[in-house]
């Protein structure tokens, strides 16, 4: 279903933000992130030679993470193609101090304590949060598509479950796929 009819407007901004995982034949995965900022008319700028044309990238940064079956970093580069300023990549080194981390609940938090404010890059640091819902989404699905989609437990309760309204133990979703951790909703639900 589409959203409803805006009223009359303008675009300002434009955020593309795309995400690719790859397993790798060394048992590893690479997941990766880029992010493209653009703006619909042109404007003043000194580090790119006077001025950043409309549609130009304002923004254009990737981050790879590596990642094992457990989601343990063993790799992590930021690069970036375009940005305001040439000192923006200045931070890139310091998002190899994600290697050893392991993505897990609570990474988007972990990330804002080591990389907020100036500590980071704002953009490389939303990438690397955004990169954790890949990371699950890759590896599972390839672990998954190996065990040609049965689980390696049919009994066993999958920890995405109870994550998401549609995925709710109470919800319509689990008691047809995962009948085994559906729970009834009482008056409270």
């Amino acid at each position: 279903m589409p959203l409803s009819k805006p009223v009359e407007r303008e675009l300002a901004h434009t955020r593309t933000i795309i995400c690719h995982g790859y397993e790798r034949k060394d048992g590893l995965w690479d997941i990766e992130a880029q992010i493209i900022d653009t703006k619909p008319y042109s404007f003043p700028n000194k580090d790119r030679g006077g001025r950043i044309e409309a549609d130009e990238a304002l923004h254009d940064m990737t981050v790879r993470l590596t990642v094992d079956e457990t989601l343990l970093i063993h790799a992590a580069e930021a690069t970036t193609d375009y940005a305001p300023f040439n000192y923006c990549t200045v931070i890139h080194p310091a998002y190899t101090s994600l290697v050893g981390l392991r993505i897990a609940p609570g990474w988007s938090q972990k990330l804002k304590e080591i990389f907020g404010g100036t500590q980071g890059c704002t953009h490389i640091t939303e990438l690397s949060s955004t990169l954790a819902t890949a990371a699950f989404q890759t590896v599972g699905g390839s672990k998954m598509r190996r065990n040609n989609f049965v689980a390696d437990d049919p009994q066993a309760i999958p920890k995405h479950l109870n994550t998401c309204h549609a995925l709710a133990f109470t919800s319509p979703v689990v008691l047809e796929h995962w009948p085994q951790a559906y729970q009834p909703p009482t008056s409270d639900s």
